[in-house]
Formats: structure tokens, sequence, C-alpha cells
């Protein structure tokens, strides 16, 4: 009887349900999870490649007890809509523009952002674009400095320069099954500690009909995200923006030294290093939340 008494004083204490929802953005349809109490500071989670917000599954209900809570998932990612590479524009700024409908529809007015991967590109434009909306910015392996960027990407830089079919076809094998569970273990002392649907669940979208010709498309147009590196400095600089780096130190992609980066442009920036890998909140989530939830703490409403 004690036990029963017990997990249902357990169950009652679960306040914050994650609700999983849709809203339409123009002609297409974003999925999202959101959690926490409507009236309490919003924390919009975007995600980056090749995953979508399930990424944050695990950290929406360590936030969720004193904030709003919102992860959408990209246009061409997880359970937004994925329009065929052909009749949709897969660049950064198309990506954003989406996000801004977003924001838009649902009325948020002031936010924190947390990006990861692609996220950063997207949620930095999306700073530039709304500076009196952001209280602050938790970035985790979101990368704005080219000293960040490893020398992994180098296959990439090359299709970059010169976006022949050969060198697009060699970025391929970035979307096979063995380099999305690289991606999780590399850097991860326990592998035991990377749950399995991760990578089968990114995997599942990455395999669907020419999911592997948008994706080329972001890579090819990643490039307009480096060229945007000065604008987002000067943004830094011009706005101050209180920004947490919570950084995997064994990234094969983003190294220390991008996190590091913030504080030539945010002398004030705190810089956080966890003994992971690119998907840090796959081994580190109680760690890292707890950062968050002291940062956010500290954040205008």
């Amino acid at each position: 009887m004690s036990v029963l008494k017990i997990n249902l004083k357990f169950y009652n204490m679960k306040t914050n349900p994650v609700k999983h929802l849709t809203t339409k953005v123009n002609d297409l349809t974003i999925f999202y999870r959101e959690a926490g109490p409507e009236d309490a500071p919003v924390i919009l989670l975007l995600h980056g490649f090749p995953t979508s917000s399930h990424m944050y599954r695990n950290l929406i209900p360590l936030l969720s007890e004193e904030f709003r809570v919102i992860a959408p998932d990209l246009i061409g990612f997880g359970y937004s809509d994925a329009p065929n590479y052909k009749e949709f524009d897969y660049t950064f700024d198309h990506l954003t523009e989406y996000i801004q409908g977003f924001i838009d529809q649902l009325g948020l007015k002031r936010f924190a952002v947390q990006v990861f991967d692609y996220g950063a590109p997207v949620g930095f434009r999306l700073a530039l674009a709304n500076p009196e909306k952001v209280t602050g910015i938790i970035t985790q392996n979101g990368n704005a400095y080219e000293e960040g960027l490893s020398e992994n990407w180098a296959t990439t830089q090359k299709y970059w320069s010169d976006p022949n079919e050969e060198n697009r076809n060699a970025l391929r094998e970035l979307l096979t099954p063995e380099m999305t569970k690289w991606q999780y273990i590399h850097g991860v002392e326990d592998e035991s500690l990377i749950a399995p649907e991760t990578y089968t669940l990114d995997q599942l979208f990455l395999d669907r009909k020419d999911s592997d010709e948008l994706q080329l498309d972001l890579f090819k147009n990643y490039a307009t995200n480096v060229a945007l590196y000065p604008s987002f400095h000067q943004y830094f600089r011009e706005t101050q923006v209180p920004l947490l780096a919570v950084w995997g130190n064994k990234d094969p992609f983003f190294l220390p030294a991008g996190a590091e980066a913030f504080k030539k442009d945010l002398p004030e920036a705190i810089v956080k290093f966890f003994d992971t890998g690119h998907f840090a909140l796959e081994t580190h989530v109680d760690e890292i939340g707890q950062e968050i939830v002291k940062f956010l703490r500290t954040l205008p409403k």
C-alpha cells in the first residue's frame, strides 16, 4: 500500500505533460512539442541535423516546471512537412522564414532561444530579425565562428567552392545509417547511454523519398551561414545579449574553440564544457539542464 501511495504521489506531481501539436505556416504544417505554464517565460528550442525536436525529449521536462518550452521541427525534418526539393527552396533563409512564421503564429513576443547545429544559423537569423524579442541565447554546439569548424568540414567546403555533381555525391556518405549513428556515439565514453531510437528515428526520416536531395541542398547552402558570421558577431557586440554555451568538447564537427570564441564579442558569455560528443544532451542532460535553468532565471522577463 505504501509503495502505491508513493507512486500515485509521483504521478500527481507530473503537472506539465508534453503536448505534441501542429500549426500551419503559409502552406505547410509545422509539428512542435510544448510543455509548461502558458504564462511562464518562453524558451524556443531549435534542433539540428539530422534530427528533430525529439532530441529535446529529455530536456523539456527539466525546463517545463518553470518555463514554457516550445520545440518545433524545421521544415524538411521530423514530423513537419517535407516538400520535394524541386518544389521548395531548401535554404537556411527559407527555413528561418518558416520559423519566423511559426513564432508569429503562436504570438511569441519575448523568448529565449536554444540552438544546436543547424538550429544555430536559424536561431541567429531569427535574433537578427527580432532583437527586441530575444531575451537570451543558449547554444549547445551551435557554431558562429570559423575557428569552431573542424577538419571534418573539408568535403562540404569543397562542395561550396565547386558545387558539381561529383562533389555533391561525395557528401551522400553523411546520410548513411553508419554515419548517423557515428554522430551520436563519437566522443561518448559510455555508448550504452545512447538510446538506439535516436539514430534510428533520424535515419527513418533521412531515408524518405528524395530526402537525401533536400539535405544535399542544405549542405550546399550552409556556406551562407559562414558568410553571415560577421553579421552575427555584430549583433552580439551591439546587443550584448546574454549567452550560455554548453558544449560537448569531443564534437567532431564544432570544436571547443567555437564555444570560447563567443567571448570575443560577448565578454560576459558563460561557457561550459562537458566530456562528450556532438549530441551532448544524450549523455549529460541533467548537468546541462541545470546550467540552462540557472541561466534562464537570470534573464529579463
